[in-house]
C-alpha cells in the first residue's frame, strides 16, 4: 500500500483535493473557452464552513461567487446579474453524487424610467436619463434600474424535485432586494451601511430556524498574482516568503450570493449510517436552451433576446480551480455542464494530473522534481471520494467541496490560513474559509509534501501572495455575515 494511504484520513484529504487547487488561491475565472462569452453567469469562488461569527455556531454559512474581475469604476451598467439565467447552490447529503438540497436563485430588473426637461423654458422635452441614478442613491426616486430576487429551496433532483419559496421575514413575502453596486462615494456616503440593509432574515420551509440571505458586490477575498502565474508561473521566487509578489486582484469586487442556512437542515442521512454531519456542496448557472437575438431591443435590453427551451448548466465550481488547471483544455466545456455523479469521465486527471509535472518542468534547476507515484491512487481516493474523516460512508465518486459540520469552527483571529495543513481542523479541505491560503498548501503537497521519500515532502513552495499574514489584521467584516467585505468604490468623492 502506498505510504501516504496509511496516513490520517485529513491528511489525505490535503493531499488529493489540493492538487485540484492549481497555482492559484481558490478561484475560477475565465476558466473555460465557452464561459468567457458569459460573465454574467462565470462561476468564481464556492465557500462553505461553519459560521464563526459570535452566537452562530449552529449555523453553516454558503458562499457562491460570480461575474469575475470587476473594475469597480465599470458603469454606467456596472455588474447587475442575468435575470434569465438561473443561479444554483447544491448540497449533497447522502453521499451519492446527487444533490438532495438545493438553493435557487432568479433575479427581476425593476426600471424607473427616470426623465428630466431639457430645451428652452416653456418648450422643454422629457428625456431620459442615461445613468442608473441621479442622486444620493439611497434617496427614494433617485434609482432608474434595481434587481431584486427569489430564493427557492428544491428537495431531490433540482429539476423535478418538490419547490417551495423562501420567504423574507421581515415583509412575509418570497422577494428580497439586491443592492445596487458601489457605484462611488458621491452616490453612497455610507455604502456600508446601506449593503447591511440588504442582509435579510429568510424563513426556509422544512427548516425550524431561521436563516439569512444577502446578494450583492463585494470585495474580492483571495489574493493572487494572476499574470505572473498564467504567464508560465513567473514568479520571483516559489521557495521565497509567502507574502512579498503582487495581488493582481486587490483592486477587484465580485457578486456573492451569501447564506446562512442552520446546520441541521443541511445534514442527511447516508448511505450506512444515521444522522451523518459531512455535506458536500457545489455551485451552478444555467440559462435557456435557445437564445435568438432581437434586431429591434426594447427599453433597458428587455427582448435583445429572445430566450426558450430548458435550462442547460453553462457553470460548476465546487473545488477551486478544477477546470481551470486540472481538466484537460478540450474538456473545460464539458466540465462546466457535467454532474458530480458522472465525474468518473474525468478521472485520468487525478490519477495522472498534470499540474506537479508542470512545476518541475519549469523549476527543475531549482530542485523541483514531481512525484512518480503513478497512478495517484491517493488521490483518487481524496479527490473523488473523500476519506471516513470528512466522507460519508458509501460515497459515489465525485468532485464537489466538502464539510464536515461536526468540526467546531475557529475564530477568525485564531484560524491558519494553512488549514489542515498547520493543524486548523476547521479549515481548507474541509470546507472553505475566505481565509484559507489554498494555494500554498496546494503547492506543497502537489509536489509531494505528504509522501514518504518524495524528493520535495519538506519544500515550503509558496506563490508569494496571502489575503493577510496575521488574520487579527484584516477587517472586521470578516469576522461576521456575509463574510466578504464592502467593495471597492467606483470613485472616491
Amino acid at each position: 500500500m502506498n505510504t501516504l494511504l496509511k496516513r490520517s484520513g485529513l491528511a489525505v484529504a490535503v493531499a488529493g483535493l489540493c492538487v485540484t487547487a492549481g497555482l492559484s488561491q481558490a478561484s475560477s475565472h475565465r476558466e473555460a473557452p465557452f464561459i468567457t462569452e458569459m460573465p454574467k453567469v462565470d462561476g468564481t469562488d464556492f465557500y462553505m464552513f461553519r459560521s464563526y461569527e459570535t452566537g452562530r455556531a449552529d449555523f453553516v454559512t454558503l458562499i457562491a461567487n460570480y461575474l469575475p474581475l470587476q473594475d469597480a469604476y465599470g458603469g454606467p451598467n456596472y455588474f447587475d446579474l442575468d435575470e434569465d439565467a438561473i443561479y444554483e447552490i447544491h448540497i449533497d447529503n447522502s453521499g451519492n453524487a446527487q444533490e438532495d438540497l438545493t438553493f435557487r436563485f432568479r433575479f427581476t430588473d425593476t426600471l424607473n424610467d427616470i426623465q428630466i426637461p431639457v430645451g428652452d423654458a416653456g418648450n422643454e422635452q422629457m428625456v431620459s436619463v442615461p445613468l442608473k441614478n441621479i442622486g444620493d442613491a439611497t434617496a427614494p426616486g433617485n434609482v432608474q434600474l434595481s434587481q431584486s430576487y427569489t430564493v427557492e429551496v428544491i428537495r431531490g433532483d433540482r429539476r423535478t424535485g418538490t419547490v417551495e419559496t423562501v420567504t423574507n421575514v421581515d415583509t412575509g413575502m418570497g422577494t428580497f432586494d439586491k443592492p445596487l453596486d458601489n457605484i462611488g462615494e458621491k452616490s453612497f456616503a455610507d455604502y456600508a451601511a446601506y449593503a447591511d440593509q440588504h442582509v435579510f432574515e429568510m424563513a426556509i420551509p422544512g427548516c425550524g430556524t431561521n436563516g439569512r440571505v444577502f446578494v450583492g458586490q463585494r470585495k474580492e477575498a483571495f489574493a493572487v498574482n494572476l499574470g505572473e502565474i498564467f504567464d508560465l508561473v513567473n514568479v520571483n521566487n516559489p521557495l521565497g516568503d509567502r507574502n512579498v509578489e503582487t495581488n493582481d486582484l486587490a483592486d477587484k469586487n465580485v457578486t456573492s450570493f451569501a447564506l446562512e442556512v442552520p446546520t441541521d437542515c443541511l445534514t442527511g442521512t447516508a448511505v450506512n449510517a444515521d444522522d451523518q454531519p459531512i455535506v458536500g456542496g457545489w455551485t451552478t448557472a444555467s440559462v435557456r436552451q435557445a437564445r435568438v437575438l432581437n434586431p429591434a431591443p426594447q427599453a433597458n435590453g428587455k427582448g435583445a433576446t429572445v430566450e426558450g427551451g430548458a435550462y442547460t448548466q453553462v457553470s460548476r465550481l465546487g473545488m477551486p480551480l478544477v477546470n481551470e488547471v486540472v481538466i484537460g483544455l478540450k474538456d473545460k466545456d464539458l466540465f462546466n455542464a457535467s454532474e458530480p455523479k458522472d465525474d468518473g469521465q474525468f478521472a485520468t486527471y487525478v490519477t495522472h494530473p498534470t499540474l506537479p509535472e508542470l512545476i518541475e518542468i519549469l523549476f527543475s534547476a531549482a530542485g523541483a522534481e514531481a512525484p512518480n507515484n503513478f497512478p495517484r491512487t491517493d488521490l483518487v481516493a481524496a479527490f473523488l471520494t473523500g476519506v471516513p474523516a470528512n466522507s460519508p460512508v458509501g460515497v459515489q465518486a465525485s468532485e464537489m467541496l466538502r464539510l464536515n459540520t461536526a468540526v467546531a469552527p475557529t475564530a477568525l483571529d485564531a484560524q491558519n490560513d494553512l488549514g489542515f495543513v498547520a493543524g486548523d481542523s476547521a479549515g481548507f479541505p474541509n470546507g472553505r474559509r475566505p481565509y484559507d491560503d489554498v494555494v500554498d498548501v496546494a503547492l506543497r503537497v502537489a509536489m509531494g509534501a505528504l509522501v514518504d521519500g518524495a524528493p520535495n515532502q519538506n519544500t515550503p513552495f509558496t506563490d508569494g501572495v496571502q489575503l493577510a499574514a496575521d488574520p487579527a489584521t484584516l477587517s472586521d467584516e470578516y469576522e461576521s455575515f456575509p463574510y466578504l467585505i464592502t467593495p471597492i468604490p467606483g470613485a472616491v468623492n
